[in-house]
């Protein structure tokens, strides 16, 4: 990862484009279309000498509520219009039969139940569709979304439903109806890495805690690699 990351940013410097990063660590160039920045994402993983598809896949998120408006999704930024959920759909389908995507976390807007529904009935075979907002770590939520089949994927933030025991709650909810989840940190962060032993303890095989970039940020990976030296043999990779 931190040399896709690297890699990407020499891209970027070439083609004059901003390095300037975003609050998780992630570059945030003014690019043309969404397109553009899996292209430019693609081209980083090439240059780093690995296979897009086979070693490195992509996984977005969207985070759609933040563009939803009246009843609609907002591209006009980027040339797009406006779409509706089924025009979401279709682009997501589109998406995904051009690039390698394996995980699109909050395709829709966090109510749009149905929205969610029919994007994992289309892509979920293949692809983790994961609920940040729709859920908000609540079981609540989650027991609906398994309900309606509305994703197959949870991103579980312990300080977002507040108590490690609801958490492991919301987990133990995902195990039973085969669901993945993820282990995440929040936006604004801080250096502490109890989310990485915490992630370990878990097993779900799958942390989000940002860039190669930033303190707070690498601060969780450098304690997984203290966490692999500690397990040795032991550690099993999900």
């Amino acid at each position: 990862g931190s040399e896709i990351f690297q890699a990407l940013k020499k891209i970027l410097l070439a083609k004059n484009y901003s390095t300037g990063v975003g609050d998780e660590g992630g570059f945030a160039p003014n690019l043309g279309s969404n397109q553009e920045a899996c292209d430019l994402i693609l081209e980083a993983v090439e240059k780093a000498g690995y296979k897009a598809g086979k070693e490195i896949f992509l996984a977005l998120d969207s985070a759609a509520s933040s563009f939803f408006k009246d009843g609609k999704y907002e591209f006009r930024k980027s040339g797009g219009g406006v779409k509706n959920s089924s025009e979401m759909l279709s682009f997501y389908q589109d998406l995904c039969g051009k690039y390698p995507i394996c995980s699109i976390e909050d395709p829709m807007d966090e109510n749009d139940w149905e929205g969610f529904a029919s994007v994992t009935k289309s892509l979920g075979e293949q692809v983790q569709i994961v609920g940040d907002d729709l859920f908000v770590t609540n079981t609540e939520f989650v027991k609906r979304g398994i309900k309606e089949s509305s994703a197959n994927a949870v991103l579980i933030k312990l300080n977002q439903i507040g108590t490690v025991s609801e958490t492991v709650a919301t987990i133990e909810m995902c195990r039973k109806a085969g669901w993945n989840y993820v282990i995440s940190h929040r936006s604004g962060e801080t250096e502490d890495t109890f989310m990485a032993d915490f992630a370990v303890a878990m097993g779900g095989g799958q942390i989000k805690t940002g860039s190669a970039c930033r303190s707070e940020r690498i601060a969780k990976y450098n304690r997984l690699l203290e966490i692999e030296a500690e397990l040795g043999g032991l550690a099993i990779y999900g």
